[in-house]
């Protein structure tokens, strides 16, 4: 179970908001908070990211509208004048949680497409990082104990899906005709994605659960596989430097990136 630091105001949030939680719960039950708390990251604009897991939830679907909940939407209300973003609460029953886990430990990469995420909600990203508050009946560890060792079907899915892409777009004409055009949203929103795609291989070559959207280089400069000076290269494709035939020189470093990323893929 890791061992989070708690800022005191943070503290402070946890022990108002946990008999609340607690009072939408019918048996086993679960608190944690997960995001950059959770990874042990946070800084202090970094909002708080309730999770909470039980076998019921009292008033489902409709549990917003129920007075325990109002009780929690209260307390969010009053830290937020006082400048404390708590990003409300995600409830989820055992179940639901069992099921996705055991299909992306099978090696089905079911992201979930959100719109406070770029690039997808993904089930393991979020148990590998929670910051657990109360779980009395070890709800959540017996959920990260099967994070280890690192499934091998699930690494080998998510370099299949990844390189695919990257391998589809290295080679593509319509990728030559947009740079020839000098077509800037399209060029921005491609380099962007492909990059994504190689963060994804190499926390699945690293056997390291991808974390989710944020501070991605500051985990994968620690790896221990990966192309020389990976992370300033990656800069430098999101923020070229202005010179002449910028979208070129970006364009044809995404290459060398992809090119040298499948060589260690095929080398493993």
């Amino acid at each position: 179970m890791r061992q989070n630091q708690i800022h005191p105001c943070v503290q402070a949030v946890i022990d108002e908001c946990v008999q609340p939680l607690k009072a939408l719960a019918k048996g086993r039950c679960a608190l944690s908070i997960g995001g950059s708390h959770g990874k042990d990251i946070f800084d202090n604009r970094s909002d708080i990211d309730f999770r909470m897991f039980c076998d019921e939830i009292v008033g489902a679907p409709g549990f917003r509208g129920t007075g325990e909940w109002k009780v929690f939407a209260q307390i969010v209300d009053r830290w937020r004048t006082q400048g404390v973003d708590i990003d409300n609460c995600w409830i989820r029953t055992v179940d639901q949680i069992e099921t996705q886990l055991d299909d992306w430990l099978n090696g089905r990469v079911l992201s979930e497409e959100r719109v406070w995420t770029l690039w997808g909600y993904h089930l393991l990203t979020d148990l590998a990082n929670q910051m657990v508050i109360d779980d009395p009946s070890g709800l959540i560890a017996g959920w990260q104990a099967r994070l280890t060792p690192y499934p091998l079907a699930l690494r080998q899915a998510i370099i299949e899906k990844h390189m695919e892409s990257l391998n589809y777009w290295r080679s593509d004409y319509h990728y030559r005709n947009k740079l020839a055009r000098g077509d800037v949203v399209f060029l921005a929103g491609i380099s962007a994605r492909l990059v994504h795609d190689m963060m994804q291989v190499l926390f699945a070559i690293n056997e390291t659960y991808y974390v989710g959207d944020g501070n991605n280089l500051h985990y994968v400069e620690q790896f221990a596989i990966q192309p020389i000076d990976f992370a300033e290269r990656i800069r430098a494709i999101l923020y070229p430097p202005q010179v002449e035939n910028v979208l070129t020189v970006q364009y044809e470093e995404i290459v060398r990136l992809i090119d040298e990323l499948a060589a260690q893929v095929h080398s493993l």
